[in-house]
């Protein structure tokens, strides 16, 4: 394929670069007249054809009537691409009362969750996920957050802008279809209907985590908003912590735009946009998703364009301590929601809730547009070090795939693994730092030589032009001693990120770990770090720093360090404690080698001068 060249105006002073032209193959002379004579001779081919596909070709059937279905009709699966889907179906007429007598539930199931509708307020009252446990409930993970939705509504519940609207659709009886249980694949309907209000709501479930939602509702002869909503967080979010992981996600024109809670207002700051609590995100928008660390429910409207979604952060107070439910000791937090759907009319959508796990979300499909990721990818954030950070996790995923069936010791030898490959920098960094001690009294010199002169005195200037050339001289680089250090800080970044939203390591046992998404229970592995930070520093030379700053970094960089890493999650700890076990043992042989001999005599005769 050839080049596509813009011609455009060159700024003053810009260099114009000329790129060499390629002949596109297709533009060859000639070929204008022979693409046009071919589409010219298929039109005539097709013009001559048609009387015989009338005769001979497939005849359309008749149209059907409404009271006359096709039978055995197949029913169309649902394309991430295809045009919207139908309107859901007539509404039960107003008027005509429509609605249950008491309250029931109706159970749908499948290999990958438990879900319990009740019939009032057709919402969900319980979302269990099989494939998770959650260790705070002694039992499988209940995505549905009891305390949040109890006050704020419950998932599936429909939000409208009028609040008297909005409780009386989510509080009335509805009457259900189908059997009490039911197993995926299996369609539910709940419909309700007095003298003002008809509502309809439609659910499909399959073998999958998505669901086919639709909904409808008029009030008063006019069809009204009514957007399906998850408004109150998730059933792993049991601590404070847990609660500031939640947040709103939205996938729009190739990019994925997170929102961060600003305290007390509980405005939603988005892209540069403060979103207060209530307001709409108008599309279009892929997606849009209420989230925290590990789960999502994700709304994928089947027509992008027209989508909208409305933000839902409250307030609430949860206990102190997650393991004592009833003390009077609370705190305040925020819960978020969000409720998507068709600003002027019904929804057609599809629903997400379900891990955030990166196959699996790889595996949904939903409209585009403009051709940029087709999945929810999106949802796993590895930040801005994601081009290290989510190679790392394919990678420690692979090795707990393939060499070791335990995620800590697929940590533990990823970390050697790591530890062995940054050596040279180690290394280097040393030369560097050997090589600005042995020119440290030269450059002392010359500074003596130019002390007289204040900062701004033009005379001063050619100090720095000769300890430049001093440099140069003897091939040294003032930042060689720092910049090993700056690209392994990177690495720990980006592993930090990693383990943030590896959903893999969440309950993952390793030796005396129950957790290594979690803190160390013992707090083991944050001592030993600092125990072994300390050790590193004071075995590792710090060539041209004065000893009583040396002596107070070995101590305050690892107590820093210490105070920083105490409640992260253990495997972060781990991947850090390892790294300095192994830098020691690395520096202890380095110690012993020609270079480290000179740079600890170097620093011990300074240390005598500094002493007399």
């Amino acid at each position: 394929m050839g080049t596509c060249k813009e011609i455009t105006k060159p700024r003053r002073g810009e260099r114009i670069q000329t790129l060499p032209d390629f002949q596109n193959p297709h533009q060859e002379p000639g070929n204008e007249r022979r693409l046009l004579l071919v589409f010219v001779l298929t039109f005539i081919v097709i013009l001559a054809f048609q009387p015989l596909l009338k005769k001979f070709g497939p005849q359309t059937p008749p149209p059907q009537t409404q009271n006359q279905p096709a039978q055995n009709a197949p029913t169309p699966s649902p394309s991430p691409t295809a045009a919207p889907a139908a309107a859901p179906a007539r509404l039960v007429p107003v008027g005509v009362t429509k609605q249950a007598a008491a309250e029931t539930e109706t159970v749908i199931e499948n290999d990958l969750y438990r879900i319990i509708f009740t019939n009032r307020g057709a919402q969900v009252k319980s979302w269990i996920l099989k494939k998770f446990d959650n260790e705070a409930q002694n039992g499988l993970l209940d995505l549905v957050n009891p305390i949040a939705s109890q006050k704020y509504g419950y998932p599936l519940s429909l939000w409208n802008y009028d609040e008297s609207l909005r409780n009386r659709i989510n509080s009335v009886l509805y009457v259900g279809s189908g059997e009490a249980k039911l197993t995926a694949p299996a369609t539910v309907t709940f419909e309700y209907s007095d003298q003002e209000l008809s509502v309809r709501k439609t659910f499909h479930f399959d073998h999958s985590y998505l669901v086919n939602v639709e909904t409808a509702v008029t009030y008063k002869g006019g069809e009204v908003t009514a957007f399906p909503a998850w408004p109150a967080g998730f059933g792993d979010q049991v601590t404070p912590a847990s609660y500031a992981a939640g947040r709103i996600d939205y996938h729009n024109d190739a990019s994925t735009d997170r929102t961060a809670l600003i305290f007390p207002n509980y405005v939603l700051r988005l892209t540069g946009k403060s979103i207060i609590g209530g307001n709409t995100i108008k599309g279009p928008f892929e997606w849009a998703a209420v989230a925290d660390q590990y789960f999502s429910a994700v709304f994928i409207p089947d027509n992008p364009a027209d989508a909208a979604a409305v933000t839902l952060p409250n307030p609430l107070q949860v206990p102190k301590d997650p393991d004592k439910p009833d003390s009077k000791e609370t705190t305040n937090v925020d819960v978020v929601g969000i409720a998507v759907g068709h600003l002027h009319g019904p929804t057609v959508e599809r629903m997400y809730v379900g891990p955030k796990e990166l196959a699996v979300l790889e595996a949904v499909q939903v409209p585009t547009i403009k051709n940029d990721n087709r999945d929810l990818r999106g949802l796993v954030d590895f930040g801005w070090w994601g081009i290290i950070a989510k190679p790392l996790f394919l990678w420690l995923k692979w090795t707990y795939n393939h060499i070791v069936p335990n995620w800590g010791w697929a940590i533990v030898l990823q970390t050697l693994i790591i530890s062995i490959a940054l050596l040279p920098l180690r290394i280097a960094q040393m030369k560097s730092m050997l090589k600005m001690q042995r020119i440290a009294p030269q450059i002392k010199s010359i500074q003596e030589k130019y002390k007289k002169y204040s900062l701004k005195d033009p005379r001063k200037a050619p100090m720095n032009e000769e300890i430049s050339a001093l440099y140069k001289k003897e091939g040294v680089n003032p930042a060689g001693g720092c910049l090993p250090m700056l690209i392994q800080f990177p690495f720990l970044i980006a592993y930090y990120r990693m383990l943030g939203v590896a959903l893999d390591l969440r309950h993952a046992h390793w030796l005396w770990i129950h957790d290594l998404s979690a803190r160390d229970p013992y707090f083991l592995l944050p001592i030993f770090m600092v125990v072994s930070m300390l050790v590193t520093q004071k075995m590792t030379p710090q060539a041209g720093m004065d000893p009583a700053q040396q002596k107070m970094m070995t101590v305050m960089m690892p107590l820093m360090m210490g105070f920083i890493f105490f409640n992260l999650a253990a495997g972060l700890n781990l991947y850090y404690a390892e790294s300095n076990l192994i830098s020691i043992a690395q520096q202890a042989i380095m110690n012993r080698t020609t270079l480290g001999r000179e740079m600890r005599e170097m620093m011990e005769k300074r240390a005598r001068k500094k002493d007399k």
